[in-house]
């Protein structure tokens, strides 16, 4: 039989390396939890029409990377390529804003999108996906990017804050037109695709990631310089934001992101240790999204996405990966030890203790050696000899020292307890 392996681009993650996950993710929740934003699950399967409409038809998420089906009703399903459309899906659906005059939610999840697999770019790949539902002041989109800024400061991951405005669709028109009037000469030397998203959405060319065309836009007119009066003090204000909470960032006229939903504000974490992989996390704000998915008009919103795998690759390259450990096993030698050892794992399990045991009874050695590959704190032994003493050993693994522990078969609870207190670090 051939060998079964994960499909190209999808990714076990195993137990040596999950405990850069779980900090990740145990940072993030904490840093949500201060900033007063909640957990919100949403499905991995859309209708396809949620991505068309919210990220854009003309995007290459839709054109070229989503994973899309259709089920055996004939409708056509999505498996989630970002987060921000599940959730405000969820939050018109669920009617959220009559709950709070402004949502403050966030997900954490696997994603999905048919690319070519690369170092920190999956097809599955997971992301904390963070939304703010119903404020439109700019010093919400500063206390956004601070909360980020803030998260990877917390794990010790140094990446730049890069920002820009992409205005809004009173001035966006004019730029638009300046920057197709700068294109058109230098049409003939953009790639297929540039070529084409100039007559379709001229603005995704800045973001085209191929050299040549990075080169013909080098001098092309900077949006900022296009912006109305509104969202040029709007841009104003969110970078005074960022001042008064000494976060640093720097202006990138290039950045329009990927989406077709942003206007104003945009941004990105970007960072020099991952090639061409630089965004550890990126977003802007939406306004007038969550109207064009049936919420009501002139509902503002803004978020961001942080790449976990991105994360975890940051910081596994300073730490070793660790198998995790438990705290105790037991070696019971014989089928009474074994019994005894049974009942009282299940004790010790139940006020906290992580441990295990062998279940075959195999022979001390054996036993001695499944306990080195657990990473045992500790190792309880109990033969014959041990039951009729009431006097099992405990072995301290880390320093080989051994020392008697008191065993009784008629108040098993109590001596969990006493085990469990000796067996704390340091003991």
């Amino acid at each position: 039989m051939a060998q079964t392996k994960a499909l190209k681009g999808f990714k076990d993650i195993l137990p040596n390396e999950i405990h850069l996950w779980q900090r990740v993710e145990d940072v993030a929740r904490d840093i949500f939890r201060r900033f007063a934003f909640f957990e919100i699950r949403v499905p991995v399967l859309e209708p396809t029409a949620l991505f068309v409409r919210s990220i854009g038809a003309d995007t290459d998420i839709v054109e070229k990377e989503m994973y899309t089906f259709n089920d055996k009703n004939g409708d056509s399903l999505t498996m989630r390529p970002e987060g921000t459309a599940p959730v405000l899906r969820a939050y018109v659906e669920h009617a959220l804003h009559l709950k709070s005059k402004v949502a403050r939610l966030y997900t954490i999840g696997p994603m999905f999108r048919h690319e070519r697999p690369q170092k920190g770019r999956l097809r599955q790949f997971h992301q904390m996906s963070v939304e703010v539902i119903g404020a439109a002041g700019p010093l919400v989109d500063a206390e956004l990017m601070a909360m980020a800024h803030m998260i990877l400061a917390r794990l010790g991951v140094s990446a730049a804050l890069e920002i820009n405005s992409l205005g809004c669709p009173d001035c966006r028109p004019a730029y638009n037109k300046a920057l197709v009037d700068f294109l058109e000469s230098r049409r003939d030397n953009l790639c297929d695709d540039c070529r084409r998203r100039l007559d379709k959405n001229p603005l995704r060319v800045l973001d085209c990631k191929n050299k040549k065309c990075r080169a013909e836009v080098e001098e092309s007119p900077a949006i900022t310089d296009f912006l109305c009066l509104p969202c040029g003090d709007h841009f104003a204000a969110v970078r005074a934001g960022l001042d008064a909470m000494a976060v640093p960032y720097r202006k990138n006229r290039f950045m329009v992101r990927g989406l077709d939903y942003y206007r104003r504000t945009t941004f990105e974490l970007v960072t020099d240790q991952l090639g061409a992989q630089s965004a550890v996390g990126a977003g802007g704000r939406y306004d007038g999204l969550i109207e064009s998915l049936g919420g009501a008009k002139n509902t503002p919103g803004i978020g961001f996405a942080i790449g976990m795998e991105r994360l975890v690759l940051l910081l596994a390259a300073n730490e070793p990966g660790q198998t995790p450990g438990i705290d105790l096993f037991i070696a019971g030698l014989g089928a009474a030890a074994g019994n005894y050892a049974f009942r009282l794992i299940h004790a010790l399990r139940g006020i906290g203790i992580s441990c295990a045991m062998d279940m075959d009874n195999g022979g001390l050695k054996s036993q001695m050696k499944q306990a080195g590959k657990a990473k045992a704190g500790h190792t309880l032994i109990i033969g014959d000899d041990e039951l009729a003493t009431g006097q099992a050993v405990l072995r301290n693994m880390a320093s080989g020292e051994q020392r008697p522990a008191a065993i009784d078969d008629n108040d098993i609870n109590t001596i969990a307890t006493a085990l469990a207190a000796e067996i704390q670090p340091g003991a």
